[in-house]
Formats: C-alpha cells, structure tokens, sequence
C-alpha cells in the first residue's frame, strides 16, 4: 500500500491540499514505471514529500550535493536501486522509498518564468523526483528522454499540460 505523508515547513499556498496532491503525483508517477506494483503492495510504501524554502533546500544542497545554490526540487532514494524490483514482494511492515524536498521561491519563480501555476509546477516536480526516487535520471539524452516522457504521461493523466511543449 503506497502512503505520502506531506509536511509544508514554510507557508505555500493554501489554494490547494498539497497531501492529496502530492499523493496523486506520486501515484501518477509511480504507475507508468516497472514499480507500479508498489501502490499495492503488502507493505506500507511510503514517499515523504517536504514543502519547504530556498534555504533549506540550499542548505541540502550544499550538504549532500555540494552545490551551493537553491534548487526546485531534491530527492533522496531509500531504497538502492538493485533492490526495488523485489519491494513489492517484501514481508517488511514499511519501507521508506524517500524524501523528495520542494524550494517554494525557486518553484514560485520558475513557474512565473513558463507561465504557469505554483501548484502545476510543484506537481510535474513530485512527479520528477518520484522517478527519481525509483531510479530514473536524466544524465544523457536516452535517460532524459525516457523520464520526460513518464513526465508528461503522468502528468497527463492528472489533467496537467506537457511542461516540455515549449522546448520542442
């Protein structure tokens, strides 16, 4: 059974409810990918999301990172990535797949940069580290193409338009 816990550390806006948001971006997510399984699996799978500020996430950043700057969004995977096919058969009560942390200036600023919501550019980010929680990444071009096109399904499948269409 797949559980997001939300905790907002900073005031982000109240027009939405962030929990229930996060939890269908990560279910989104997480149903395109060879992991879908997780949603449904005997033991409690849970993604922590943080809604927090640009210096917190500077501070991670920096710390595990070592990049000195604010970023959108962070996520730190639990699970190694050669464990993750066998989770779903795991007779663990919980397991933790991660955190994925949200910088609320850099999201604010970066979703007035393409026009669009707070709320629908945080949303594309859960889903963003999400993939990331489960292994995908965007090193090189196949692996970039491969997690933007989970991207823009999931967020499809949320009512939520393709983030990408601009850069194409």
């Amino acid at each position: 059974m797949l559980t997001v816990e939300t905790h907002a550390a900073t005031p982000w806006p109240d027009t939405l409810d962030w929990e229930v948001r996060a939890a269908e971006a990560v279910a989104a997510a997480l149903a395109l990918t060879p992991f879908a399984g997780l949603a449904d699996a005997a033991p409690l799978v849970e993604v922590a999301v943080r809604l927090t500020d640009d210096a917190e996430v500077h501070t991670l950043n920096r710390d595990f990172r070592s990049k000195d700057k604010p970023t959108n969004v962070l996520s730190f995977p639990q699970v190694q990535d050669d464990l993750l096919e066998g989770l779903a058969n795991s007779d663990d009560g919980e397991i933790l797949l991660g955190d994925i942390v949200l910088a609320r200036e850099t999201c604010a600023r970066e979703a007035e940069e393409k026009g669009i919501s707070l709320e629908d550019h945080a949303t594309h980010l859960i889903v963003h580290g999400t993939l990331h929680l489960i292994g995908y990444d965007h090193m090189d071009d196949a692996g970039a193409a491969a997690m933007e096109a989970l991207e823009v399904k999931a967020l499809a499948s949320l009512g939520l338009a393709n983030p990408y269409a601009d850069e194409i």
